[in-house]
């Protein structure tokens, strides 16, 4: 049975919860220095919604967070191999440059809850809200900036994301870096078209 839906209640991640949770760790002191803090102040900013899944039996324990917020592809920019891809089944794209997405700017599940599944429930969770008849916008994308660690990558890769940039030096060119510059994070993309009845509707 998927825990998050049997265990957890899915709710906006306020002050309030924030203030009466126990600390919220996920292992990225930086992630953890945001859903602790800095999630609010982008909130009051508009710039990125939280929510989490505490534990029903126990609200103040945070089972996993995540924040989100309005983003677009921009298909101009892309090299023409990923751009053919990424619009394969939309009507008219010649008259667009510019599709709907929303961006997952954090994501983190509770050490205490690892290798359990759960981020594999949430992602599935985040891609079902943004299909869902009653959401209030077009979204057709998903897209994360995700750590430029095996770890990450392979979480979203496991989830069927993909990489926008075939390969780390496409994406330094992209961004005007250097051959020899790090990247911190790989620009990756679902489409959640295939998550539809009717994908060429």
């Amino acid at each position: 049975m998927n825990f998050l839906a049997s265990k957890c209640t899915f709710t906006f991640l306020s002050p309030e919860i924030i203030a009466n949770s126990k600390q919220f760790d996920c292992g990225h002191p930086d992630l953890n220095d945001f859903f602790s803090t800095d999630c609010i102040h982008y909130n009051n900013k508009l710039l990125g919604k939280s929510y989490s899944f505490i534990l029903t039996e126990d609200p103040t324990t945070i089972v996993c967070a995540l924040t989100v917020s309005n983003d677009s592809i921009k298909t101009n920019l892309l090299p023409n191999s990923r751009k053919k891809k990424l619009l394969k089944s939309i009507p008219r794209s010649k008259h667009a440059s510019s599709y709907p997405a929303v961006l997952i700017g954090r994501l983190g599940v509770n050490i205490n809850f690892k290798g359990q599944g759960i981020g594999h429930e949430l992602m599935d969770f985040i891609k079902a809200w943004f299909i869902d008849p009653n959401n209030k916008t077009g979204c057709r994308y998903i897209v994360v900036d995700a750590y430029n660690v095996p770890e990450s990558l392979h979480y979203y890769e496991r989830n069927d994301f993909q990489f926008i940039f075939s390969t780390p030096a496409q994406e330094k060119k992209h961004y005007n870096l250097s051959s020899k510059a790090t990247l911190n994070t790989r620009l990756m993309v679902f489409d959640l078209i295939d998550l539809t009845a009717n994908p060429q509707g």
